[in-house]
């Protein structure tokens, strides 16, 4: 699936309104809504809420750009609408309503200005989960707070918040699990047998808090899928709670004194749980934190890590000065690390157990984010994550599993209902709204001025369309565009790039001129026929017997072909161009140099000028013949001349051992021993067959081993022909490129004491509130718990301040070292 129209929603929409379906013209619209603060990290709380529209029916590689995102209402601050939502979108429904009725008169451009009655329906919203909550009417709080499960959501109540946990449920009924979990099912703290409130909802009434106003629309209720869980949001926040725990921050992490107090409650871990020590409280250390010593190893990793350009942003400056902890992630930052550097720093960190775990979640998202995603891969993944999920409980306390680590579980049902998720989630609307914010010039009349710069940008948006000698957004180059290279009849020579940096002068000597060319020659497609006729030329002079009959054709095909060309040139023979004689010409003995190029809208940074910089851009890979890839770092770019002005650009690479010893694969974690040199008498390839990839230190295996990280650029996409091939080796595009498989390990046997450290001290002094309670009457009857209600509950607190949330998630204050993925990130 690489669009939303591979999904099946689409698919059994199309089927279920065959006469929508039958014109292709007819519209499918998106629809996201999320409120943001106009003045940025002012302390000043105001929430305005954008609802903007997006058009599926555009290519992927356009559908979610701004200029195609429809600004369709501006709902005014200061506060959020919350259940007032659907007041607010009243007029859009109905004009929605009257699109899908009676459509409206269209011209088609395409068809000779002809008019068409054009129709559009509204397929789906994307949205964090508290605004989906608004949206829905299903809320997204209490013991019933996921939407998919409804009724049969797993929760238990624990001090201060409800945790879902319990997903041994979705586990086959034959699983030793399923009774050897020794996990007791809790009992909801608000039991009217312990004293608890009745809920305000009757039994039928679930978590609904009111009907939505799309059920207006007379196709809603047959859309399998209506609402989208956003995946940003979720990686995010399941990052935040890894990696806080990982590290033992104390503002994030959710091993916290309350949860081993849950641990004693519920009668499990016992060697985990709080003790009096004289007057102190002691806490053991868990094996699912690291030591000090490991701390400020992981954050070291972090902050030794360089992205290529464009990636990412410089995370060392998300480290803290005493490498304890990650300061200020944002949402693409969590992305990245979860898919990147997670499973690498933390393997030789902690237990091999809970690092499978760790990398096996992350191995799914990153399934999941591929542009390409099968949906056999996400049947599986659906199936492995039961298993991740229950090896995580056996791992983590009940306090660990937030609502946002449930959702996990039914994204791979959502990816296959509705597609690949970059067309689904909430990165291209959040950047949207940085482009909102921007618009506020007058802060007394934020609304007005957003308006106003709204219908000005997209007037301007409108004209630029037509100005082909001007500038425009649509015209514009990209930073990292190489130009328009002037198309050859011999491939080699369309081998181009844009050169950077200062020009310098090489002079080569005749065996690597040698290599050079001959390399030139045998990746050149339209001189195989020359390359065979001389291969069987040598056969009838030297024998079938020959050994050295390859490295004789290296050596004398050059002077062979040179001959060979001039001679049909002076018989005036027509398959002899002007390029295939300025190729049979010999090179100058100096060729150019440069220490950076852009190939193919991708920057190439020499080793010796990467070291210098905060961005790597070095690395490279080439496939073989089969299906092994080969990996080094760039040496040398250089631009061999020809005659009549011709040219090639030639990488002159490094590469490394890609042998069982010096590359070991485990977990889809490849490390590649740096140290080993291989085909040093072959080192070059064309410009054009670099693919770029960058290299993560491996703390877990030495300072000369390194872990290939492959490069997915997000302006360039990977188009067949015929549309068959779902795989794409090279950029890993493909969710089959990663094996999702979980390993049960030993965990029935794990002790979850950390051994370096058997205690950690807690500074507050042992008192009748802080003492351990095994009571399990005292533990369901503390007063916050019966006093709250659905609509109170905390177990989603800490996303439900959407102000201060999207305050950080519009932040976009960028450094030109950052080089950042995109321009805006969430909290």
């Amino acid at each position: 699936m690489r669009h939303p129209v591979d999904g099946k929603s689409w698919q059994e929409f199309d089927k279920r309104h065959p006469q929508f379906a039958g014109d292709v013209r007819n519209v499918r619209l998106g629809l996201a809504a999320d409120g943001f603060n106009p003045f940025g990290n002012m302390s000043l709380s105001y929430s305005m809420w954008p609802v903007v529209l997006t058009t599926y029916n555009l290519p992927p590689w356009i559908c979610m750009k701004a200029e195609y995102l429809m600004l369709s209402l501006l709902i005014p601050g200061p506060q959020s609408p919350g259940k007032d939502m659907d007041i607010f979108l009243r007029p859009l429904i109905d004009e929605l309503k009257e699109l899908w009725v009676h459509g409206l008169d269209t011209r088609d451009a395409a068809s000779e200005n002809s008019v068409f009655r054009m129709r559009a329906a509204l397929l789906w919203t994307v949205n964090d989960f508290p605004a989906r909550s608004s949206l829905s009417g299903w809320s997204g709080q209490g013991y019933r707070a996921c939407p998919t499960c409804n009724e049969d959501t797993p929760s238990m109540r624990v001090i201060g918040k409800t945790a879902y946990f319990g997903h041994r449920r979705f586990l086959p009924t034959n699983h030793h699990w399923r009774s050897n979990l020794h996990v007791k099912t809790g009992i909801p703290g608000k039991h009217p047998s312990y004293g608890g409130v009745k809920r305000k909802r009757g039994d039928d009434e679930l978590n609904w808090r009111k009907k939505s106003i799309f059920y207006e629309l007379p196709y809603w209720a047959t859309i399998e899928l209506k609402h989208n869980l956003d995946v940003m949001h979720i990686e995010k926040n399941v990052c935040d709670s890894l990696v806080g725990t990982l590290l033992a921050d104390p503002h994030k992490s959710k091993d916290t004194d309350n949860a081993r107090r849950d641990l004693a409650k519920l009668g499990i871990r016992h060697e985990l749980h709080l003790f009096e020590d004289g007057n102190k409280l002691m806490k053991p250390a868990a094996d699912y934190t690291f030591s000090d010593a490991n701390r400020r190893k992981f954050c070291r990793f972090i902050r030794s890590v360089k992205f290529p350009d464009g990636f990412a942003s410089n995370l060392s400056k998300n480290v803290a000065q005493n490498d304890s902890r990650l300061l200020g992630l944002k949402s693409h930052d969590c992305h990245v690390i979860m898919q990147r550097l997670l499973p690498v720093g933390c393997r030789s960190l902690v237990n091999k157990n809970i690092w499978s775990t760790i990398v096996e979640l992350c191995t799914f998202f990153k399934q999941l984010c591929a542009s390409t995603v099968n949906v056999s891969d996400m049947v599986e993944a659906q199936n492995q994550l039961v298993l991740i999920l229950c090896k995580l409980e056996r791992i983590f306390p009940p306090a660990f599993f937030d609502i946002m680590i449930h959702l996990v579980l039914h994204l791979p049902e959502e990816a296959i209902l509705g597609g690949p998720v970059h067309m689904r989630w909430m990165y291209p609307f959040e950047r949207y709204l940085k482009r909102l914010k921007d618009y506020v010039r007058n802060a007394a009349k934020p609304e007005g001025s957003i308006a106003e710069g709204f219908v000005v940008d997209e007037a301007l948006t409108f004209c630029s369309r037509y100005f082909d000698d001007v500038e425009t957004r649509f015209n514009r180059p990209d930073r990292n565009d190489d130009g328009i290279h002037p198309t050859r009849q011999l491939s080699v020579f369309e081998s181009q790039c844009k050169p950077l940096g200062k020009q310098s002068y090489v002079e080569l000597d005749n065996n690597n001129r040698d290599k050079a060319e001959f390399y030139i020659l045998n990746n050149s497609p339209e001189l195989e026929p020359y390359l065979n006729e001389h291969k069987q030329e040598l056969h009838v002079r030297l024998g079938e017997g020959c050994l050295n009959i390859n490295e004789v054709h290296r050596t004398e095909f050059a002077g062979w072909f040179f001959e060979k060309i001039y001679a049909l040139h002076r018989m005036q023979a027509p398959e002899v161009t002007t390029e295939l004689l300025s190729l049979s010409s010999k090179t100058n003995m100096v060729v150019s140099s440069y220490p950076a190029c852009i190939v193919n809208g991708v920057r190439f940074v020499t080793h010796d000028h990467d070291v210098r910089l905060r961005t790597q851009n070095s690395g490279v890979s080439v496939p073989g013949t089969g299906q092994e890839m080969f990996y080094g770092q760039l040496q040398q770019i250089l631009e061999f001349s020809y005659l009549n002005g011709f040219s090639v650009v030639l990488f002159r690479c490094k590469w490394f051992k890609c042998d069982s010893k010096h590359m070991v694969t485990e977990n889809n974690i490849a490390s590649i021993d740096i140290n080993g040199e291989a085909y040093k008498d072959d080192q070059f390839i064309l410009a054009s067959q670099a693919k770029q990839v960058f290299y993560v230190a491996d703390p877990s295996r030495g300072p000369n081993w390194r872990v290939v990280q492959h490069v997915k650029h997000r302006s360039i996409w990977d188009i067949t022909d015929d549309g068959l091939s779902d795989i794409d080796l090279l950029q890993h595009n493909s969710s089959s490129n990663f094996t999702l498989f979980v390993d049960l390990g030993n965990l029935q046997e794990i002790n979850l004491l950390r051994r370096d450290q058997d205690v950690i001290p807690i500074v507050q002094p042992v008192t009748n509130a802080s003492r351990p309670v095994t009571d399990d009457s005292s533990f369901l009857n503390d007063a916050d718990e019966v006093e709250l209600s659905d609509e109170e509950d905390e177990s989603v607190e800490e996303y439900t301040d959407e102000e201060t949330d999207v305050e950080n998630e519009i932040d976009t204050e960028e450094d030109d070292d950052d080089r950042s993925y995109h321009a805006s990130d969430s909290d």
